[in-house]
């Protein structure tokens, strides 16, 4: 894992350097587009690129995914992939305060993990499937006056999640009686199961360069 963030870190240097230097050139330039990576999900291992766009006036158009690739931490798969549209606005006069509300989609494979006297550990099982989800974000975004170019952009996100899923033991064996509510319980085995809770969407720090316009 180290290995992979030293070179997700390294590239991300190489990217931004010749924009950083050129800065000065652009500093009377309006921004339109901003290209950002997670720094925060980067250093678990996890690639989270993303694209914002400005729309109009104050409001900004952002998409993203993000990819876990982890097959096996500590025996147990982590896999999943998101696809996540948001609308931001940004707020006036506060330079780079933002609410916005997002969806996604997801597909998995993983282990669920979990809080366990204050350390994080893996239920002894995974599932496969896919969810949508919806929420909230809030977050703040900088734009630095040395390097106009350079932008970091930290958020935290809040909302709904809806999944199905198959259900798995560590050897691969199908559970054919999933957990359920009793009134939910099918007449005959059926191993597909679902899901919905109210849990964090998204949490980061991301970095990023900006595109920009034409010249004030």
């Amino acid at each position: 894992m180290r290995v992979m963030v030293c070179r997700v870190v390294t590239l991300l240097g190489i990217f931004l350097m010749p924009y950083v230097a050129n800065a000065q050139d652009v500093a009377r330039c309006d921004v339109r587009a901003v290209v950002k990576m997670n720094a925060a999900y980067a250093v678990a291992g996890v690639v989270n690129p993303q694209v914002e766009i400005h729309i109009k006036g104050n409001s900004w158009w952002q998409t993203e995914v993000v990819i876990s690739p982890w097959r096996s931490i500590a025996g147990h798969p982590l896999m999943f992939g998101i696809l996540q549209n948001e609308y931001r606005y940004y707020v006036p006069r506060t330079k780079g305060l933002y609410v916005g509300a997002h969806a996604g989609i997801a597909a998995f494979n993983m282990s669920k993990p979990m809080l366990v006297n204050g350390g994080v550990r893996f239920q002894e099982r995974r599932c496969k499937g896919y969810g949508i989800m919806a929420g909230a974000v809030v977050g703040y975004r900088w734009l630095s006056e040395r390097h106009p170019r350079l932008v970091v952009d930290a958020f935290v996100g809040f909302g709904y999640m809806h999944s199905k899923y198959n259900g798995y033991s560590m050897a691969g064996v199908i559970d054919m009686y999933p957990q359920r509510p009793e009134d939910k319980q099918p007449t005959s085995p059926d191993p597909f199961n679902s899901s919905a809770e109210w849990l964090p969407t998204k949490v980061g720090v991301s970095v990023g360069i900006a595109l920009f316009g034409d010249e004030k």
